[in-house]
């Protein structure tokens, strides 16, 4: 069992953390090549010991961004913690970056807005009101700058935009709802230690926004249900207020989800009243509006309904509408 650790940690130290953050190339390099370390990270189940996740619960758990020897050192200490918190854990990437994508299609929905969110995690795409926006060319200079009426907020959503700019404006949210398998809460110290540790070390300014981002949701908790998005999603969606159009989102959790219950999600979605704004990668579902050629398609596909309005980075670094084309 620990040659499957060594080639998984070999491989993420040799092909996914470089250029990425050096400091997790190091400590992976160091678990490839560590006989005592890899016995203990053999002990959490198979699905639970993705190079990423191990270190966000040791960071999450204590540890501190040092060097190999100082977090091997962590980790002995701290063995049967880490092994019980990585199988009760599973990645959560929460961006909010993810919103300056779908900004232009939320602009596109008459509003007010009910947001409901799968894969919510703590909830920090459902405030897209609340965030300021820099949308800005190849260069780094800025095209529009969007801030909500009170003035500019401590969350900055910088996206680079290819191509003509859509128009765009905040959105009225008047409800806020989500699904997800383990909600976090950002109120809570441990939860927000742990959305702050599956920040990579090196991705520069993104620690802190996913800091800022989490005290808007304390500050404006959003209605979180723990469970199944197909078990919880109409009776979610049935308390939305009638008066506001409801919004349901998917940014990036689909692919997460097996095909059978992936489809059959997307279905029940679709049955509701409401709209449908997702964000996945082009080969997963075949309901694009027009069809989308995922072998030249650069990122993951933006649609409303269906109907493809943008491709992007899966985080929300970059985008270029496609809705006028419809290329």
């Amino acid at each position: 069992m620990t040659d499957a650790v060594q080639q998984r940690y070999a491989r993420f130290a040799g092909q996914e953390a470089p250029g990425r953050s050096e400091l997790y190339a190091e400590w992976a390099a160091g678990v490839a090549g560590d006989p005592r370390i890899r016995a203990v990270l053999a002990r959490i189940p198979e699905n639970r010991r993705q190079p990423p996740l191990v270190f966000a619960v040791t960071r999450m758990l204590g540890a501190e961004l040092t060097d190999y020897a100082g977090w091997r050192a962590f980790v002995i200490a701290h063995a049967d913690a880490i092994v019980d918190e990585c199988a009760a854990r599973r990645l959560q990437t929460n961006e909010p970056l993810r919103l300056a994508p779908l900004l232009p299609v939320l602009t596109e929905i008459e509003g007010p807005l009910a947001l409901l969110e799968v894969g919510a995690s703590a909830g920090l795409c459902l405030y897209p009101d609340r965030y300021s926006y820099r949308f800005t060319d190849a260069a780094g200079a800025v095209r529009l700058a969007l801030d909500p009426e009170d003035g500019p907020s401590p969350v900055v959503l910088r996206s680079r935009v290819d191509g003509a700019l859509p128009p765009m404006r905040l959105p009225e949210v008047v409800w806020r709802a989500g699904i997800d398998l383990t909600p976090l809460d950002a109120r809570d110290e441990r939860d927000r230690r742990w959305l702050q540790g599956l920040v990579w070390p090196g991705e520069q300014g993104r620690e802190e926004r996913v800091t800022a981002a989490l005290d808007i949701a304390a500050a404006e908790p959003a209605r979180l249900v723990a469970g199944d998005a197909l078990a919880h999603i109409e009776a979610l969606a049935a308390e939305a207020p009638r008066d506001a159009t409801l919004v349901i989102t998917t940014p990036g959790v689909l692919v997460h989800i097996p095909r059978e219950a992936r489809l059959t999600l997307v279905d029940r979605i679709r049955r509701l009243p409401a709209r449908w704004v997702t964000i996945d990668p082009p080969a997963l579902l075949d309901v694009w509006d027009p069809a989308v050629a995922a072998d030249g398609w650069p990122g993951f596909v933006v649609a409303l309904d269906g109907h493809v309005r943008a491709s992007a980075d899966p985080l929300g670094r970059s985008w270029e509408w496609r809705a006028a084309s419809g290329a």
